[in-house]
C-alpha cells in the first residue's frame, strides 16, 4: 500500500479549533508582516480541503520572508497544509535535512500554531557523491527529522548524473523500510535529468519496488524540462497507479513557471480527469510556484490559486 498524506476531515473543523488557529496565525504569528502591511489581507479564510484533497502551498513563493510570516500567509490564504523548501528561522535559514532538533521543533510548532499540517519537504537527494554510506546517513537523519516535525512526505528531485544514479536509488531502497516504520512517504517528482518524464519516473519506482516509494506529479516540470515540447496530458498516463500527490505548477513559454497555476499552458481540469482515471482521486495538492510579489501580493496570489483549485475539483 502507498502512504499518502491523510486528508483533513472538515466536518469537525469548519467552525471550531482550526478557524481559531488560522485567526491566531493571522493576527499573532505574522506580527511583522501585519505591522508593515496592515492586517486586512491576513483575515482568516474558509477551510480548503474537499472530497479528500489536501490543499497546501510550499514555502518557495515566500522564500524571502520569515517562516512565521510564511505560515501566517499560507493559513490566511485558506490552505490547510504547508510544503517546506527552506524555513527562515531567527536562528538561520534551514531545511529539514540540516535543521537541528530545536529548529525542527520550531518548524513544527509554528506550523501547528498556524493550523497547518506539514505535507512535504523537498530534498534534492542523498549525497552519494561523497559515498554510499554518507547518502544513507543523511536521508536516515532526514526521515527522523520528518517524523519529529510531523512532515508526511520527502519529495526527491532525483539526479541527472548517470555515474551517481545507481547509488542514489540504492540509498532509497535501503531506507524505505525505515520510512515506512516512521510513516514518512518517499516520493519522486519529474525534475529533469534522468527523471524528467512519467516513463522515467515509473521505471525508477518499479526498480526500487517498495510501497513507501511513489510519485508526486509536477505538470509544470513536464513542460519546463522538455522546453515546452511535452504536454503533461500526453505524459500523465505513464504514471497511472503510482501518483500519491502533486506539486501544483503551471508553465508559460519560453521557460516560465513563476506564475499562478491556471494562468499558463497546463490544462488542469483535463489533467485531474486523467489523473483520476489512473487512480489519483484524493491526496495532497501543494502549490509550488506563484507569480512573485511582496508578501501581501504573494498571499493574494496564493488565495486566488486555492480558489482556482477548488473550482477545478468540484
Amino acid at each position: 500500500m502507498s502512504l499518502p498524506v491523510p486528508p483533513v476531515d472538515l466536518r469537525e473543523s469548519s467552525c471550531g479549533r482550526r478557524d481559531f488557529l488560522i485567526r491566531s496565525a493571522a493576527l499573532g504569528i505574522a506580527g511583522s508582516a501585519t505591522a508593515a502591511t496592515g492586517s486586512a489581507w491576513l483575515r482568516a479564510a474558509e477551510p480548503t480541503d474537499q472530497a479528500g484533497w489536501q490543499l497546501g502551498c510550499f514555502t518557495r513563493p515566500f522564500a524571502e520572508f520569515s517562516y512565521a510570516d510564511t505560515v501566517a500567509a499560507i493559513a490566511s490564504a485558506g490552505y490547510s497544509a504547508i510544503g517546506l523548501m527552506a524555513a527562515r528561522l531567527p536562528t538561520g535559514n534551514v531545511t529539514l535535512a540540516d535543521a537541528n532538533d530545536s529548529q525542527v521543533d520550531e518548524i513544527r510548532s509554528i506550523a501547528s500554531q498556524g493550523g497547518l499540517a506539514i505535507a512535504a519537504t523537498y530534498y534534492g537527494g542523498p549525497p552519494v557523491n561523497r559515498s554510499f554510506a554518507a547518502g544513507v546517513e543523511a536521508i536516515e537523519r532526514l526521515i527522523e527529522n520528518c517524523a519529529r516535525s510531523g512532515c508526511a512526505t520527502i519529495l526527491l528531485g532525483g539526479t541527472a548524473n548517470e555515474d551517481l544514479f545507481d547509488d542514489y536509488f540504492r540509498v532509497i531502497e535501503q531506507v524505505c523500510d525505515q520510512a515506512a516504520e516512521k510513516q514518512v512517504s518517499l516520493v519522486l517528482k519529474p525534475h529533469g535529468g534522468l527523471n524528467a518524464t512519467g516513463p522515467q519516473c515509473r521505471k525508477i519506482v518499479e526498480r526500487v519496488n517498495h510501497p513507501a516509494f511513489r510519485i508526486w506529479y509536477d505538470p509544470g516540470n513536464i513542460f519546463y524540462y522538455s522546453e515546452g515540447g511535452l504536454n503533461p496530458l500526453d505524459d500523465v498516463a505513464e504514471v497511472a497507479g503510482l501518483v500519491t500527490g502533486m506539486c501544483v505548477k503551471d508553465f508559460r513559454p519560453p521557460q516560465d513557471v513563476a506564475l499562478n497555476p491556471g494562468e499558463g499552458q497546463v490544462d488542469f481540469p483535463e489533467l485531474f480527469k486523467r489523473l483520476a482515471e489512473g487512480g489519483f482521486r484524493s491526496g495532497p495538492l501543494i502549490v509550488e510556484t506563484l507569480a512573485p510579489g511582496d508578501l501581501a501580493t504573494t498571499t493574494t496570489n496564493a488565495s486566488k490559486t486555492r480558489q482556482f483549485l477548488q473550482s477545478v475539483l468540484r
